[in-house]
């Protein structure tokens, strides 16, 4: 017999007082895994990315809307409250909600609420059990503190576009806001253990999450390579600084990634692509030594996947334990059978939205008995306030 569980953060509550993206992702990341999350915004504006477009949402009689598709990706199962904390009205009622919150997230510029008496350190002691989560661009500490923070500067900041894009172009950026996305979800893990830490002593605690903290942290081997012998590394466009081949090959008709990890797969590659003797030559028989001749190695398997079209080399590779993949836009991305199987193009009915339902991003998590749920579209401004109003606070 089955057991259907609560889900996994079942009667936590979550005031979100942060807009963009991090903040308002690791709060959605909370409101998938059952947190009612509560989104405070300002009146008559809300979040910034509302008027993030085009594209925007298109309504039922199919009028464009205030509500822009960039929004939609970071407010899923969340409702929406209209407060203005710069009035002590505002300030008083958001008092109200921290009272019976478990989580607080905020993006305001560091000590930002202290005008409003909302900074961690003015509120600590009347709400000890909160866990209070600060994303910023720099952190609460340091020289850089006051500074505002943007995925874009942060990226160029904290060195990851120094190892991307072509050896010969400019540094690039990474194609959508990672920095962003990142900080978002390592707020989202502190904040689960600070609920943790709560559940067993009672006592709350600020979180210092920063972008820029984050996007260094997110360097992984790139930063562990440098750190091991502080050689600054090259870009090398696709590819990669410790692995050969490891890069998109253009074929007979398409762009492809082979992705040979080591000298098992190198050897099958080259026995399919009618080369065995590649692998025993002096200059390519380790991975240390492809490293070495990427260049005129890279041009030689270059020279071979160019004979034939991407399906058969992805056939014969694929069937020889060789991996590899195309290079897919958007809409091959969504027309995959892998994809449609997984269930990673979310349609969320929708009474105010061109056709009933809004096309959105699930989430990748799979769990046996606490899954992620889809309980709430991304909310227009101030749509639940009454509603809020008498759930947190018992007011009619």
């Amino acid at each position: 017999m089955s057991v259907v569980a609560a889900m996994a953060l079942d009667g936590v509550k979550v005031l979100d007082l942060s807009r963009i993206l991090a903040g308002p992702s690791a709060a959605q990341l909370l409101g998938d895994l059952g947190a009612d999350v509560v989104k405070v915004e300002k009146p008559g504006e809300g979040d910034d990315t509302r008027k993030w477009g085009p594209p925007y949402i298109r309504d039922a009689e199919g009028r464009s809307t205030s509500e822009s598709a960039y929004y939609l990706c970071a407010n899923r199962n969340k409702r929406s409250i209209a407060i203005d904390i710069s009035t002590e009205k505002g300030q008083a009622l958001v008092h109200q909600l921290i009272a019976k919150a478990d989580v607080l997230v905020e993006n305001y510029k560091q000590g930002g609420l202290a005008k409003y008496g909302l900074a961690y350190e003015q509120i600590r002691d009347k709400y000890p059990g909160l866990v209070y989560c600060s994303v910023t661009g720099f952190g609460q500490t340091g020289p850089y503190a006051s500074r505002p923070g943007y995925d874009f500067l942060i990226q160029g900041m904290g060195g990851i576009m120094s190892l991307t894009g072509e050896p010969e172009g400019q540094p690039m950026k990474v194609g959508v806001g990672i920095a962003d996305v990142m900080t978002g979800m390592y707020a989202a893990v502190g904040i689960l253990a600070a609920l943790r830490h709560k559940a067993a002593t009672g006592l709350g605690q600020q979180i210092d999450i920063s972008l820029l903290d984050t996007q260094i942290a997110w360097l992984v081997n790139a930063g562990t390579n440098y750190l091991a012998d502080r050689k600054l590394p090259t870009r090398l466009g696709n590819g990669h600084p410790n692995i050969v081949p490891y890069q998109v090959f253009s074929t007979a008709d398409a762009p492809m990634i082979l992705a040979v990890g080591n000298d098992g797969q190198f050897r099958r590659f080259c026995e399919v692509a009618g080369e065995a003797a590649l692998a025993d030559d002096a200059h390519y028989a380790s991975n240390v030594l492809r490293i070495e001749n990427r260049v005129e190695l890279c041009a030689r398997i270059g020279t071979l996947l160019q004979t034939r079209p991407r399906a058969q080399w992805l056939q014969v590779l694929e069937a020889a334990g060789v991996p590899c993949g195309p290079v897919n836009n958007l809409e091959d991305v969504f027309s995959d059978p892998h994809v449609k199987a997984r269930g990673a193009e979310l349609r969320m009915a929708c009474d105010w939205a061109e056709g009933g339902e809004l096309g959105l991003l699930a989430n990748p998590l799979r769990m046996s008995l606490t899954p992620p749920s889809y309980r709430h579209v991304p909310p227009r401004m101030g749509e639940h306030q009454t509603e809020v109003l008498n759930d947190w606070l018992g007011q009619a």
